[in-house]
């Protein structure tokens, strides 16, 4: 069947009509924009003609999907009414959408051991795992930044770099430590107050006067740590993402822990209100803010140690 076949494309293009945009339709998603725009191509390619154009209030449809709009609206509405009534039948499965580098290098290294624990509970997370996307709300969202939500915790940002590289600045200069070096940033933090990175923590704690913003942008926090780990340079970062990186040294930390930022908002827990009354969702969420409250005790006390 060829609708079924497009379905995810048909998808986001009706998502980010709704939604306005591209990035805001992928934010629902749980996947990058640039997959939501390969899934809107993918369609246009097949039938041979755009389907959004952008205009000056956001994306706006073509003529041709103008007159499909109405039935494609009134069709997700309904598959989403529908994914609500048969909830019941996925008793045992848990869709998550998440900010893809707390999914990745926070949520990921520690789910091992939920999945020990209630190992008939299965997994979507940001559209991948033990169970295909579904269509509608995700059970569980882990967002950071302002907006509504259980806060789980508040983390700090500091440098990074691989463990050869601090005796490359011990003994460079010691006001201008970092001048010259190479930095590593993540392309989000790019003109962005809510990720704050390395033009912020210059500005607060000096080691450099010219090229904060200069170096090489990553997409993700996991390539951008790959690269740290290889020794190619130094990268601001949310401790929380690092804390089994530092412990078995594979990456330090080369400044006092005390140099470090406040992120500007917390990550929030939010359950969709009828999946927060089955019992597998309640077990994960326990779960979750007990592993996010030892990850505060655990920031908490790296600071204690390390504010000499």
């Amino acid at each position: 069947m060829v609708t079924l076949t497009h379905l995810k494309s048909l998808q986001a293009v009706e998502l980010s009509l709704r939604k306005g945009s591209l990035k805001a339709a992928a934010d629902t998603l749980g996947i990058t924009p640039a997959a939501v725009g390969q899934r809107v191509r993918t369609l246009e390619d097949y039938l041979g003609s755009d389907l959004l154009m952008r205009g000056r209030s956001g994306l706006q449809p073509t003529a041709q999907l103008e007159a499909a709009l109405p039935d494609l609206q009134l069709a997700f509405a309904a598959l989403e009414r529908v994914t609500d009534a048969l909830d019941f039948q996925r008793v045992s499965e848990i869709q998550i959408v998440a900010d893809p580098d707390w999914a990745d290098l926070w949520l990921a290294p520690r789910l091992n051991t939920f999945r020990e624990a209630h190992p008939n509970i299965l997994f979507c997370i940001n559209g991948s795992g033990d169970v295909p996307l579904r269509l509608g709300a995700p059970d569980i969202r882990i967002d950071y930044g302002e907006g509504a939500g259980e806060v789980l915790f508040t983390d700090v940002v500091l440098p990074v770099t691989g463990p050869d590289n601090p005796r490359r600045i011990a003994d460079w200069n010691p006001v201008l430590q970092m001048e010259g070096m190479p930095l590593l940033h993540l392309k989000r933090q790019r003109d962005d107050a809510n990720h704050p990175g390395w033009v912020e923590w210059f500005q607060k704690f000096g080691h450099r006067e010219s090229g904060p913003d200069r170096g090489v942008h990553y997409p993700n926090a996991r390539l951008a740590l790959d690269a740290v780990r290889q020794n190619v340079g130094f990268l601001v970062c949310g401790l929380s993402l690092v804390l089994s990186d530092l412990e078995d040294g594979s990456i330090v930390n080369p400044f006092p822990v005390s140099q470090h930022l406040i992120a500007p908002h917390p990550y929030r827990l939010k359950l969709r209100e009828d999946a927060a009354k089955r019992p597998q969702v309640q077990r994960f969420a326990a779960w979750l803010r007990a592993k996010a409250g030892e990850t505060c005790s655990e920031v908490h006390k790296f600071q204690d140690c390390n504010s000499d």
